[in-house]
């Protein structure tokens, strides 16, 4: 892989889905114009905002779940274990059709398939029919991300990927916490009882699609048919899935086990295990829950920019894991209110993804992004359904509830030595960039050398 700072010829970030050589740069005249490209991310923003909020919508109805319908701990988790295991199938398939047919055109596929998960799921009745509507989602959940990033990659320059990446992401943080905050903003759904919530979710994915009829109408603009039709023709061959370089391994398993935590005890478990360790209400606990995202909004965006500024993303990386098993040590051995685990969780979650996405696209070749963002999906889908599996069981296992709060310690140790796992990933990868092999992570000129470089081209 040609590393920043090299004058040997390298395509610029793509104004097309075409797949082609390293050594092919794109044009100036293939850039998008400025104002397209902000259009493209605002409908990016708001599909990726409606995806995130149906992806939650089990979590602040957990207790109703188990109230009024019996659920057991291990049940509520499988429902959000789920969403993840088409993705254990579909997603290097998904790259790789996104690579071949564009990421507009798949972005469209999948909103369509999760607002059809999202009817399902609301419908409810019986438990495995509101277990296949989480699954039908878990197709679109994949598919929709990975296309999205990969668009985001292709509509800006290599020099402010970063920013946009964070921007973008800063909507689907809304999306979640739009989701934490509706048991108090719409009070009244949720106290009519557990399915009036998923309808709403039902309802908020189907402007998703609309976003997603819009984002496809926008790219026709950018990419001529016939660079569709020679991306068709690319033969892909399975092997490379696998042959990426070792640091793009490192970041792939950060991406993992960060999630492997995160989501799985914010998603699934953290306004239940505040009602029931805390003492927190419903509007308490989904307040606390939400001050994660809310955080994440506005600070994901100044970390993003600092990146594209500064540098050092492999140690801003290990800066923002590190927070994660300080948070679980004072949610689960101190008396503290959980407000504090809500501001240094927030910071971690607004530091890492914002780092964490565009510095896989600066690892990776452009024509090869799809398949290895596919690849960090696929195993992350594993990790996740993994993950909830296991917190459930040891839930169950040790009694968790209300009257035995207690019973939350094993999934919270669970939980921590994950985490640690992360932060080990996280480590090595510092470690690889500030050597001979590494990608331009760390260094704070890499925005400066990729325009020099670019001057260099024919």
């Amino acid at each position: 892989m040609v590393r920043p700072g090299r004058s040997r010829r390298r395509p610029r970030w793509g104004s097309t889905i075409v797949v082609q050589p390293v050594s092919t740069p794109r044009g100036d005249t293939g850039q998008p114009p400025a104002p397209l490209r902000w259009w493209a991310l605002a409908l990016s923003a708001l599909a990726i905002f409606t995806s995130y909020y149906e992806s939650d919508v089990i979590g602040p109805i957990a207790d109703l779940l188990g109230r009024q319908r019996g659920f057991t701990q291990s049940q509520i988790g499988d429902l959000n274990a789920v969403i993840n295991l088409p993705n254990v199938a579909l997603a290097i398939f998904s790259g790789v059709l996104i690579d071949r047919l564009g990421a507009a055109r798949i972005t469209l596929w999948a909103a369509a398939i999760g607002l059809a998960g999202a009817v399902l799921t609301a419908i409810g009745e019986p438990y495995r029919l509101m277990w296949l509507g989480r699954f039908v989602f878990g197709i679109s959940e994949g598919a929709i991300f990975i296309s999205l990033v990969t668009g985001v990659a292709q509509w800006f320059p290599r020099t402010g990927v970063a920013l946009a990446t964070a921007l973008f992401l800063s909507f689907a943080r809304i999306g979640s916490f739009s989701l934490d905050m509706s048991p108090t903003v719409a009070r009244r759904l949720y106290e009519a009882g557990w399915q009036p919530p998923l309808w709403l979710g039902a309802a908020i994915t189907a402007i998703g699609l609309a976003a997603a009829l819009l984002l496809r109408a926008l790219d026709r603009q950018r990419v001529p048919a016939t660079a569709q039709a020679a991306a068709g023709r690319t033969p892909f061959r399975w092997a490379d899935a696998w042959s990426f370089d070792l640091s793009y391994w490192y970041i792939c398993a950060l991406h993992v086990l960060y999630a492997a935590v995160f989501f799985p005890f914010r998603q699934t478990y953290a306004i239940e295990y505040m009602q029931h360790v805390k003492g927190l209400t419903l509007q308490q606990a989904s307040q606390a829950n939400a001050g994660v995202f809310f955080a994440a909004i506005f600070a994901t965006p100044v970390f993003g920019l600092l990146a594209d500024r500064i540098g050092h993303r492999a140690l801003m990386l290990i800066a923002g894991t590190v927070l994660l098993p300080i948070t679980l040590v004072i949610l689960g051995l101190t008396n503290l209110h959980p407000w504090y685990s809500t501001v240094l969780m927030g910071i971690s979650w607004s530091l890492v993804p914002a780092v964490i996405w565009p510095s896989t696209t600066l690892i990776v070749q452009p024509r090869r992004l799809g398949t290895a963002i596919g690849m960090i999906i696929l195993l992350q889908a594993l990790g996740l359904w993994l993950s909830n599996r296991t917190a459930g069981w040891l839930a169950d296992r040790a009694g968790a509830s209300a009257a035995h709060p207690a019973g939350y310690d094993a999934m919270l140790w669970f939980f921590g030595c994950v985490s640690l796992a992360a932060l080990t990933a996280a480590v090595l990868l510092w470690r690889r960039e500030t050597g001979s092999d590494g990608h331009g992570l760390e260094r704070a000129d890499l925005a400066r050398r990729a325009s020099a470089n670019r001057q260099l081209l024919p």
